[in-house]
């Protein structure tokens, strides 16, 4: 089968320039290329005779002798041109790393026309306990972060007096290298300037050319009114300085709420455990209790109350960390037995129990279910 024509193969007119001829190799790349046509077994056939033409077209010595002679200029040691390999060898790395950016650059993550953006600085995360009162009122608090800040010395640029960095010799300020490895071109990151695409010739004595130093910051933190343990606060731009002037990270603020000596939160609700004594259990009677906001709640108990027992006091919850309308709270009913009796208040419960027979109903419904069972199981 006898080769194509170079110019049909790239689809250019014998006048076309440079450029044309550039960016019709780099359209016929893209569509042949084997990676994006892996159920096409022809495809890296014309991926080749594409690079082979290109490797042709786009030198001028060899372009000429390809317009004079055709394919026979390269076969038998025909005049070649000044520069005469043999396009047909298969080796088309030469032409296909001129058009390597443009095709997968974006692939790559590199950045055409310069070196990777200077570092962004790393994210911190700092847990802030609070206490209840403090989740209910919201608060400010000051805390100490240690982290690395731009250095003062060199303004954050790495350089002695704050000089500008150089473009990186070796990757000419692209940030990487690359290497032929037989058919492919390999990117990697230059070992000279790590990827930054410029280095320091005369690094900062104080930071050393990171552009950096550790250092603690005190910093004022709004914790707003009805935060929970679990709550996250971002601060934008508050964590760790970049290197060589790059840009802050952010901070995050973890909160944790604290466990209260008096009340336990469910949400916006607040939970109190508040013991009565047997007697204001059984006569009823009101009782005070303490809300979050440093008051007092007036609760009236009725009379035969039992352990376990509830009343809301509506409104004396925690807020809604986004606003809205306070939680409840929550009384529980704790009937405390007495303990360490006299002898006359022995004989007092003595008597009072005789006579209570029929005052605890509860006792009696279930020692009844008792007989019932004991009976069953004797028949």
């Amino acid at each position: 089968m006898s080769k194509r024509d170079f110019y049909d193969v790239l689809g250019v007119s014998r006048g076309a320039s440079a450029d044309e001829i550039k960016k019709a190799y780099r359209t016929k790349a893209k569509e042949l290329h084997p990676d994006r046509n892996a159920d096409d077994p022809n495809a890296e056939t014309r991926f080749k005779e594409a690079n082979e033409a290109y490797e042709v077209l786009k030198d001028a010595d060899k372009k000429a002798a390809y317009d004079r002679f055709g394919h026979a200029a390269f076969e038998g040691g025909m005049g070649g041109g000044g520069r005469g390999a043999r396009p047909g060898g298969g080796d088309f790395s030469s032409a296909f790393s001129d058009v390597f950016d443009d095709l997968f650059g974006d692939f790559m993550g590199g950045q055409r026309g310069g070196g990777r953006r200077a570092a962004r600085g790393s994210d911190l995360r700092y847990n802030l306990r609070v206490t209840l009162e403090d989740a209910y009122n919201g608060v400010q608090k000051t805390i100490n972060v240690p982290t690395a800040v731009a250095c003062s010395s060199c303004k954050g640029s790495g350089a002695e007096g704050g000089a500008e960095p150089t473009t990186c010799p070796t990757c000419s300020g692209m940030g990487k290298v690359r290497a032929q490895q037989g058919f492919f071109t390999v990117e990697r990151t230059c070992p000279t300037c790590s990827g930054l695409g410029q280095i320091i010739k005369n690094p900062c004595k104080t930071c050393q050319g990171a552009g950096r130093v550790e250092k603690d910051r005190a910093l004022n933190v709004n914790i707003p009114a009805g935060v929970e343990t679990g709550t996250r606060i971002r601060l934008a731009g508050e964590g760790e300085a970049g290197m060589r002037g790059g840009p802050p990270g952010d901070l995050y603020i973890f909160v944790d709420v604290a466990q209260h000596d008096l009340f336990e939160r469910d949400g916006t609700n607040l939970h109190c455990r508040v013991p009565v004594s047997m007697a204001k259990a059984a006569l009823g009677g009101a009782i005070e209790v303490p809300t979050i906001d440093g008051g007092r709640g007036r609760v009236q108990i009725p009379a035969g109350s039992q352990s376990g027992r509830q009343m809301r006091l509506r409104g004396k919850g925690m807020p809604a960390l986004r606003g809205g309308a306070l939680g409840d709270m929550f009384i529980e009913l704790a009937v405390e037995t007495p303990v360490n009796l006299t002898a006359r208040q022995k004989d007092m419960l003595r008597e009072f129990d005789e006579l209570s027979e029929d005052n605890n109903p509860e006792t009696k419904s279930f020692f009844s279910t008792v007989k019932s069972f004991w009976d069953g199981m004797k028949g």
